[in-house]
C-alpha cells in the first residue's frame, strides 16, 4: 500500500511539474497569475535592453525563439513599394484620356458598335479610377507628380491628335477612334505588364492583371471594327 501511494504521488507531481512549465511561456516579472491558454507568439521585454521582444515558433522539432519586434517587423513584406505608387499615378491620367476619348463617341461616331464599345470603356475605367485614387487616398499619398509631362507615356495621345478626333465625324472619327484607342490600351496593357514583375502590393497586382487582360481582349474586338 506504502508502495502504491509514493507511485501515486510521484505521477501527480510529475503532472503538476508539467503543467506550470507549459503555463510560463516567458517570465517577464509580472506576478500576476497567467491567463488560461498561451498565445503561439507572444511579446514580451528583455531584461537587458527593455525592448519588446518577440517569439517566433520554431519549425516541427524545433524550439521557440525570441527576437527583437524591429526585427521581426522587418522581416515582413512591404505592402507597396515606389513603383506600385508610380504606377497608380501614372494609370490615373492615363485612364483619364480613355475616357475623354470615349465621351466623344456620342454624335459622332457612325458605327454603333464604336458607340457600345466607348460605353464600356467609360462603365469599366471610370470605377477604376475611383480605386486607384482610393489606394493613394489610403496610404496618405498625392496623385501629383511635380514636373512629369503625362504626355510622356505610352498610349498617351497628343493634345492635336485629341482636336483632330474631336473635330471628326461619322466613318472618319470611327477610324480615327480606333487605332487611337487601339494604341491608347496597348500603352495601359505594357504598363501593367511591367508592373506585374516589380510591384509589392498584391491588391495592385491583381488589378493590373486585370487591366492588362481586359485592354487587350479590347484591342481584339477594336482590330474588327476598324473601318476598311
Amino acid at each position: 500500500m506504502t508502495a502504491r501511494r509514493g507511485r501515486l504521488l510521484a505521477v501527480v507531481t510529475a503532472v503538476a511539474a508539467a503543467v506550470l512549465v507549459a503555463a510560463v511561456v516567458v517570465d517577464d516579472g509580472d506576478d500576476r497569475p497567467a491567463g488560461p491558454t498561451a498565445a503561439p507568439v507572444a511579446a514580451t521585454t528583455t531584461p537587458a535592453t527593455g525592448g519588446p521582444v518577440v517569439i517566433v515558433p520554431g519549425r516541427p522539432g524545433e524550439a521557440a525563439v525570441t527576437r527583437p519586434a524591429g526585427e521581426a517587423r522587418a522581416d515582413a513584406p512591404p505592402r507597396h513599394n515606389t513603383l506600385d505608387t508610380w504606377y497608380v499615378r501614372m494609370m490615373i491620367p492615363h485612364h483619364e484620356q480613355a475616357l475623354e476619348m470615349a465621351q466623344l463617341a456620342a454624335g459622332r461616331a457612325a458605327d454603333p458598335r464604336i458607340s457600345a464599345l466607348a460605353d464600356r470603356i467609360r462603365a469599366s475605367q471610370a470605377p477604376e479610377i475611383g480605386v486607384l485614387r482610393a489606394w493613394l487616398t489610403e496610404r496618405g499619398l498625392s496623385a501629383e507628380v511635380a514636373g512629369h509631362d503625362h504626355r510622356a507615356m505610352r498610349g498617351m495621345q497628343s493634345p492635336e491628335a485629341m482636336s483632330r478626333l474631336a473635330a471628326a465625324r461619322g466613318v472618319e472619327f470611327d477610324r480615327m477612334f480606333v487605332r487611337m484607342m487601339t494604341d491608347h490600351h496597348r500603352g495601359a496593357v505594357q504598363m501593367s505588364v511591367d508592373l506585374l514583375g516589380v510591384g509589392a502590393d498584391q491588391r495592385l497586382q491583381e488589378f493590373a492583371n486585370s487591366v492588362a487582360t481586359e485592354q487587350n481582349v479590347e484591342i481584339d474586338r477594336m482590330r474588327d471594327l476598324l473601318p476598311a
